[in-house]
């Protein structure tokens, strides 16, 4: 079992800067694939960032790439967003989620096991 806490949301101005963390409870989170996710009023969970357990693969949304950056500290448990240039339009809830390694890495809602609660993250224009 891995529990997965998100913290580092707030209020921030566009073109502003926020980094999330993600911080996760149980022995097996270094062997974990770990991917952000986000939800804006109104839609639906959409992917943003994966990194995979090592650290060595990351693949991002097209919406972010560019502007957001993963990295994870095994040592401490830990994965990070670090958001840049951030928009109006970056506003939602965002999530951290984790699973088992897959050969394919995962960019979908479906194919992640274990979740955080969320942070809010609103950038203002």
């Amino acid at each position: 079992q891995v529990q997965l806490v998100e913290s580092g949301g707030g209020l921030v101005q566009a073109g502003g800067s926020l980094r999330l963390s993600c911080a996760a409870s149980g022995r097996t989170f270094s062997s974990f694939e770990i991917g952000w996710f986000r939800q804006a009023p109104g839609k639906e969970r959409e992917f943003v960032a994966v990194i995979s357990w090592s650290g060595i693969i990351t693949s991002y949304a097209d919406s972010v790439k560019g502007r957001f950056t993963i990295s994870r500290d095994n040592a401490k448990n830990t994965v990070y967003l670090q958001m840049n240039s951030l928009k109006p339009e970056d506003t939602a809830v965002y999530y951290c989620a984790g699973r088992t390694p897959r050969p394919q890495i995962g960019r979908d809602v479906r194919d992640y096991e274990y979740w955080g609660q969320g942070t809010q993250v609103t950038v203002s224009s």
